[in-house]
């Protein structure tokens, strides 16, 4: 019997305010023109998976509309991108001088934004919908998830899960692009390492 499961983290689609690089975080942005033609050539089947899930952001609903149209993914609050607190909405060029922004800049993984989260805090909220991902997918059987949510998530869980050694500044997920993570059952109950990582090799960057 295959023991394996494969889950694919797939980055939300370029988002108009991604294009400007605004800091996103909980706030929301549309699509823009050039990721929704990106998206809509994208040919996944649907009956490749048996299981789908997204963040709530609308940013990454639509990214999962537009590769399956006819999903209904369960959605996991969890698997926000870090709230950025009152950065969110601006750019580096609007808060380079701001003293606030330059103590969180330099110390990113220690300090939070104001009005937003730690690392920690974030780190902490990611492991608890991935716990409860890992238990849906033990009741379900799932052996195939597709994941959509954002680019932060998807740095911390490849740093967490590959057998790769990289910080989390050092994975590069650009929009519209992933990985699949394979482990096989008992594993994915234990937390450890995946036993295999592949890119999802699409067309396909922001603070999102």
């Amino acid at each position: 019997m295959d023991d394996t499961v494969a889950i694919t983290l797939f980055r939300h689609g370029l988002t108009e305010e991604n294009k400007r690089k605004a800091y996103l975080g909980w706030n929301d942005s549309p699509l823009c023109k050039e990721a929704i033609q990106i998206l809509s050539n994208y040919t996944f089947n649907p009956q490749s998976y048996d299981l789908f899930v997204s963040s709530d952001l609308q940013r990454c609903l639509s990214t999962m509309e537009f590769l399956f149209s006819n999903v209904t993914p369960v959605i996991f609050t969890e698997l926000r991108e870090i709230n950025f607190g009152t950065f969110q909405g601006k750019t580096y060029e609007e808060l380079k001088d701001v003293k606030e922004y330059q103590q969180w800049i330099n110390n990113i993984f220690s300090d939070s934004p104001p009005c937003g989260e730690s690392f920690e805090q974030f780190t902490v909220r990611v492991w608890k919908g991935w716990d409860r991902l890992v238990d849906l997918i033990l009741q379900q059987d799932s052996k195939r998830c597709f994941i959509v949510t954002h680019g932060g998530v998807i740095r911390y869980l490849l740093s967490s899960f590959s057998l790769i050694e990289k910080e989390f500044w050092e994975w590069n997920i650009p929009h519209g692009t992933g990985y699949v993570l394979q482990f096989n059952r008992e594993q994915l109950r234990r937390r450890e390492h995946c036993i295999s990582l592949q890119e999802v090799l699409l067309m396909g960057n922001g603070h999102g």
